[in-house]
């Protein structure tokens, strides 16, 4: 059973998939997503792909695979599950060892990024990088919420998120249903605040993660970094283990998916474009590693330099 991400905040909807397909659709239009979450997804799809749908381990693989090609997670929960099926081992534990991890992995990562959220800081951040989109816990929202729990009262600026609203719908509601102090705000305004001297720090998530640090996440994201920068403010990614891609080097090396332009032409049933205008929805856009303070990881914060040194220290997550 799933949360309808599509459906927050104006109702709560959850589904049961019990299929692959519907796993693979429910990745597919967003019913979930975050890096972390359709990985997870992903990983019970193949179980379901072999338990229930009969399918052989190659076809099942390749049918989740085809959903989204940006995020590095999706692969690695695949090819969890794929390993234990080819060895004969029990997919369904293999599923849920990966889960646990996820989750055990994003509770570090709030408690290395907490003691960057000073008492009432102010933290930009972008799309939804949250409980919804990592199992729990969240990664960009991590160490907001070790520190609000730690008594530090901090303050979070919520991108709107265009096209689909994933900040103002999904992170806003979060923070709400937890108590965090907070405002939506367009994405457009970010600089205003940041200029402003309204905003302390920057945290964002990410969708993959080259070993240089050149990384994606939601578009929009490579314009709050350089602005960061020009405004002397610290910007940090926050990601597990299973977001690195030790097989790439450079940003321009990531798949980035280009959606429907639907997205942009129309909301919630009204035109917001004239009929016939041409449309480019690149869902992530790249950010080089010059414009990172740090990596939030589940071993603490990384210098850019350090990532490829520790994930040759890694066990190997790339499928």
């Amino acid at each position: 059973m799933v949360l309808d991400q599509r459906q927050l905040p104006g109702a709560t909807v959850h589904r049961t998939l019990g299929h692959l397909p519907e796993v693979a659709e429910a990745i597919r239009t967003l019913t979930v997503r975050g890096a972390p979450t359709i990985g997870v997804a992903a990983a019970y799809g193949m179980v379901l792909g072999q338990r229930v749908d009969g399918l052989g381990v190659d076809e099942a693989a390749r049918l989740l695979r085809e959903t989204r090609p940006t995020a590095h997670d999706l692969f690695v929960g695949i090819a969890e599950v794929e390993r234990a099926w080819r060895e004969g081992k029990d997919t369904l534990a293999a599923a849920a060892a990966y889960e646990r991890r996820l989750v055990e992995e994003c509770h570090a990562i709030g408690e290395a990024g907490a003691p960057l959220v000073g008492q009432g800081a102010r933290v930009l951040t972008h799309c939804n990088a949250g409980a919804l989109a990592t199992v729990a816990w969240g990664t960009a929202l991590a160490p907001i919420r070790v520190a609000f729990r730690s008594g530090r009262d901090p303050f979070v600026w919520v991108d709107e998120t265009r096209p689909l609203l994933q900040g103002s719908r999904l992170t806003a509601w979060e923070l709400r249903e937890e108590g965090i102090r907070h405002a939506v705000i367009a994405d457009n305004a970010a600089g205003y605040f940041l200029g402003r001297g309204e905003v302390d720090l920057v945290i964002v998530g990410a969708d993959r993660i080259t070993r240089s640090g050149d990384f994606a996440n939601k578009v929009g994201t490579y314009e709050k970094a350089v602005l960061a920068r020009e405004n002397g403010v610290p910007f940090y990614v926050a990601a597990p283990w299973s977001t690195f891609d030790a097989s790439l080097t450079r940003g321009d090396e990531i798949p980035v998916e280009e959606r429907s332009g639907d997205e942009v032409r129309n909301f919630a049933g009204i035109a917001t474009a004239p009929e016939g205008s041409p449309v480019r929805n690149p869902a992530f856009d790249l950010t080089p590693h010059r414009f990172v303070r740090g990596f939030i990881t589940p071993d603490g914060v990384l210098a850019p330099e350090e990532i490829e040194e520790r994930l040759k220290a890694q066990r190997p997550l790339h499928p």
